[in-house]
């Protein structure tokens, strides 16, 4: 790697020499690398257009998004903990902040500011090209600085570069106030959008590349964000000032955030109804075997993340390799093969997110007044009715029995159908694979290996298909969702019922959702069933119906963590216990029942990011987020 000067600067660095990528710099003439270079032919441009790509987030890989290890949703096995398990232990720091990306994006939004300075440079490049290129480094821009504030609030905002010759003054910037970081953000998708294609033509080169209907999608996430009570009207933040007081934060609560939101997500619905995407529903043009209806549903749900580029998919990120990120959730399912180590089982969802699950009729579990909440740790034997989720015959805990199709799709436990492993027909229901995650069982503690720590597993991220074989895993890859249009569904229901209130319209984009869960109608479920048939009438039930929905249909897909911050709900939920079955006993009686694996809290400092202290050392004109 050589270097070169670039000619802008990051918001805390006056001159930076930086190492280059190789994908621009090969083409320099005499080995002496210059922006200028870069920009003198069309093929070199684009890599470096692919350069300002390569920042982007890793969504859906446990060890590169906060969203999956830093909240309550996993929990990994002791001793394999890293960069985000540490930050759901409670041991984030502002000397060495962990999961810290605050140089890392404005790097990238330097190298956008690049980009957009030099390519009307490039002289062999077709102005439709040209336009569409601009269009992606503005999304670009727009969406670094949008993971810049969900992680660390009002931001120093870069427009545009600082030249080299910049005063120190003009160096050492101030944070925005959050809603000018917002309506740039806004500003800036709105500027993308007519220069993107629609849809993306050449699939075999270009899908990941980013088209209007991504660009309407996220600023549809990004207004949803800012009018939600964590950035919109928040009283614990009203003490965040700048050095010269100016407030960060706005204490007056906004419904036109609202209104603008919902707009916003029925205008990227209306276009992803354009181009022809739906929900997904499991349904082949060749099916070997017919299958029952409960594992057509439970199929529905797991092909919508795990069969690549499917109806349903917005925007998927093709840099994470989630072959090897399976491998990582499947336990060792083929008892005639456990002396190989291609899969190892090691995050385990917590006993929280079970009971987070709605029970059959579609209401939570705690509000179901035909579902026995009060013994749900007690012991039952498996039926012929419960066979293509729990083994007849098997014993585990009531908190198994009963429960909604998603729960069967999205976790593995003891005594569980797991089907796929090459097992296809479920006819022969005694011969589908099934856990045995008790103490020194296949899938439990107590022996070599990796194993679920609170004992439960993840399902849903791994695909139906795989096989555990003699000598490794036959794994089908997938590219991580980024966004699909369940999350757009819901983002859209949630607007509109803050916007106004519960309606029609609401009620319709949960229950597509819910339809495709194999769930009635929320109106149904919660008048036939709940011990408050009327709460989804009122705007305080409906958010609350709308929450749990969304916690529930995008569980492991690393959006809790980001939801419960953004609701101002992280402060009650995450501080509680992190807990699950005692995995260290063999006996069913004494393996089934609950035990503590971390005390976990959560305060307002944390609801933020800290800035580094050596950014800060270096600007003192920046603040520190409170608590910090």
């Amino acid at each position: 790697m050589r270097k070169y000067i670039l000619l802008g600067v990051s918001v805390l660095i006056i001159l930076s020499v930086v190492t280059s990528c190789k994908k621009y710099l090969d083409v320099v003439p005499d080995n002496v690398a210059t922006i200028d270079n870069a920009f003198t032919m069309r093929t070199q441009a684009e890599k470096f257009l692919f350069t300002c790509y390569s920042y982007m987030s890793r969504d859906g890989d446990v060890y590169s998004d906060p969203g999956m290890l830093s909240g309550d949703e996993l929990w990994q096995v002791v001793g394999t903990e890293g960069t985000y398990s540490n930050i759901a232990r409670g041991f984030q720091n502002v000397v060495n902040p962990y999961g810290d990306n605050w140089e890392k994006y404005y790097r990238a939004l330097r190298d956008c500011n690049i980009f957009l300075d030099n390519i009307g440079k490039v002289p062999d490049l077709k102005e439709t090209e040209r336009r569409r290129w601009i269009a992606e480094a503005k999304f670009l821009k727009a969406y670094y600085h949008f993971y810049l504030v969900r992680m660390y609030g009002p931001i120093p905002m870069v427009k545009k570069n600082l030249s080299v010759d910049a005063d120190i003054n003009q160096v050492k910037v101030f944070r925005d106030p959050v809603d000018s970081c917002f309506n740039y953000i806004a500003q800036l998708l709105d500027e993308a959008e007519d220069g993107l294609p629609p849809t993306i033509d050449n699939p075999t080169d270009e899908l990941g590349r980013v088209t209007q209907l991504i660009a309407l999608s996220l600023k549809a996430k990004v207004l949803v964000t800012a009018a939600s009570p964590l950035f919109n009207g928040n009283p614990d933040q009203t003490s965040l000032k700048n050095s010269n007081g100016t407030p960060l934060f706005n204490p007056a609560e906004s419904k036109e955030k609202w209104d603008l939101a919902a707009a916003a997500c029925k205008k990227a619905i209306d276009m992803a109804d354009e181009q022809g995407l739906k929900l997904y529903y499991y349904n082949p043009a060749f099916e070997q075997f017919k299958l029952s209806d409960s594992i057509k549903t439970q199929l529905s749900i797991r092909n919508a993340i795990t069969d690549k580029w499917n109806s349903e998919i917005i925007w998927a990120n093709t840099q994470v390799n989630t072959a090897g990120l399976q491998a990582l959730y499947t336990p060792f399912l083929d008892p005639q093969f456990l002396d190989q180590t291609a899969t190892r089982g090691l995050f385990s969802p917590t006993l929280k997110i079970a009971e987070m699950f709605y029970s059959e009729n579609g209401v939570p579990i705690a509000e179901d007044k035909t579902w026995n909440y009060a013994n749900r740790y007690s012991l039952r034997t498996a039926s012929e009715k419960d066979k293509k989720y729990i083994r007849k015959g098997d014993i585990t805990a009531n908190l198994n029995f009963n429960r909604e199709p998603r729960y069967y799709a999205d976790l593995g436990f003891d005594a569980g159908i797991w089907y796929g492993q090459g097992k296809y027909d479920d006819k022969k229901d005694m011969e589908l694979f099934y856990l045995e995650a008790k103490f020194k069982e296949v899938q439990g503690a107590g022996k070599g290996g990796f194993a679920t720590v609170t004992g439960y597993y993840i399902k849903k991220l791994v695909h139906f298909e795989n096989v555990i074989t003699k000598t490794g895993y036959s794994v089908t890859p997938y590219p991580s969702t980024i966004m699909r249009l369940s999350d757009l569904y819901l983002l859209y229901a949630e607007a509109l019922n803050e916007s106004a209130s519960p309606s029609p319209e609401v009620y319709k984009y949960i229950n597509l959702v819910r339809q495709r869960a194999g769930l009635k109608s929320v109106e149904s479920s919660w008048a036939q069933f709940s011990t408050n048939p009327s709460k989804y009438t009122t705007k305080n039930g409906l958010r609350d119906i709308i929450q749990q929905e969304r916690l529930i249909e995008l569980a492991f897909e690393g959006q809790r963590f980001w939801d419960l911050r953004r609701w101002k709900e992280a402060s009650r939920v995450l501080n509680s216990s992190i807990t699950g079955w005692d995995v260290n006993q063999s006996s069913t009686a004494a393996y089934y029942l609950p035990k503590v694996i971390f005390n976990q809290t959560f305060s307002v400092k944390d609801y933020f990011w800290p800035i580094a202290d050596a950014n800060i050392t270096v600007n003192r004109n920046l603040v520190q987020n409170l608590g910090w």
